[in-house]
């Protein structure tokens, strides 16, 4: 259990610094931004022209645009992070919300295996049930998962999870049964 408890934590914390990395690499990008668009405005203004080209804008088919870009710089920078640098602003909430959430499915699902061996006595079987209920939560998983995103074979989707998830657990096994044992 403090096995869990301690991957969750660290694993929701893994979370918020990604979404923290998120934030300060956008922050960094919009400043650079920045500079170029009030140092070197003629290179942005050929940036934009790249961008358009392949769709068959010219130059001059792009001038009410440049204008209106130039007349508004922070709106030209948001324009270049957009559509140069293909960057969202990141929401700062996002940062909690994906460290509890992180931190939560590693809690919960670390549970799965775990609670067969608190319900009942004999190890071995409490082994057996461990294994068919993290295979079954996995199908369930993998099938709402394809449900929700709209695939042709949700069912399909759910042995993927259980394959993988099977997989990932046999080569922990086989990695802990190589360790020597005290």
């Amino acid at each position: 259990m403090a096995e869990i408890v301690a991957g969750a934590i660290s694993m929701g914390l893994g979370g918020y610094l990604a979404g923290r990395s998120e934030i300060e690499h956008y922050d960094s990008e919009y400043a650079r931004e920045e500079k170029e668009v009030r140092d070197v405005p003629h290179r942005e203004e050929q940036e934009i022209c790249e961008i358009f080209e392949p769709y068959g804008l010219d130059r001059d088919a792009l001038e009410p645009l440049l204008s209106g870009l130039k007349a508004n710089p922070t709106q030209w920078v948001e324009f270049m992070m957009r559509y140069e640098l293909n960057l969202e602003k990141p929401d700062a909430s996002r940062t909690w919300i994906s460290a509890l959430t992180i931190g939560g499915s590693y809690f919960v699902g670390g549970l799965v295996p775990l609670i067969p061996y608190m319900a009942v006595q004999n190890s071995y079987t409490a082994l057996y049930i461990s294994i068919g209920c993290t295979l079954l939560v996995l199908l369930i998983f993998g099938f709402v998962k394809g449900i929700m995103l709209g695939v042709a074979h949700p069912i399909r989707s759910g042995f993927e999870m259980m394959l993988v998830g099977a997989a990932a657990s046999a080569v922990a096994y086989g990695i802990a049964r190589s360790m020597p044992q005290p």
